[in-house]
């Protein structure tokens, strides 16, 4: 009989306590978005003005979610859609300068979380841990 596993379980629950507590930070520093529309401006910070597809990809979000996001995001003007001059079939997405000015506080409040997150690790444990990480994520991006 096989030892019973419960990383995916723990995952889960990290997830769930993660959002709690990084709304509850976002609303403290008032800002209007939630944990996972942060996530979309977090890729959007990285690299501004991409295609859907490629936004997709990079936040793991389906097309249709992201595409609900993108919609409460643009209407509280965080950001715009417009369509590719190259491409007119592809659409771009676009910071504002209302969501550029959050980058600052958001940084803070993600290095909250960090500290969170690795409190009482050594850099070795990180170091291991996000390996680990990777390799989940690599395994389920493969499936």
């Amino acid at each position: 009989m096989s030892k019973r596993r419960d990383g995916g379980y723990l995952i889960s629950q990290i997830h769930q306590l993660t959002g709690r507590i990084f709304s509850k930070k976002l609303k403290e520093y008032q800002i209007d978005i939630n944990h996972a529309q942060g996530r979309i401006l977090f890729a959007l910070w990285k690299k501004d003005q991409i295609p859907i597809n490629d936004l997709s990809k990079e936040t793991s979000l389906s097309k249709s979610s992201l595409t609900t996001m993108l919609e409460r995001l643009e209407k509280s003007g965080h950001i715009i859609r417009k369509q590719s001059e190259i491409d007119k079939r592809i659409t771009i997405v676009c910071l504002t300068s209302k969501s550029s000015s959050l980058r600052s506080d958001y940084q803070k409040i993600s290095s909250d979380m960090i500290n969170l997150f690795y409190k009482d690790f050594t850099d070795d444990e990180i170091s291991k841990f996000e390996l680990s990480l990777k390799k989940i994520l690599k395994n389920l991006k493969n499936k």
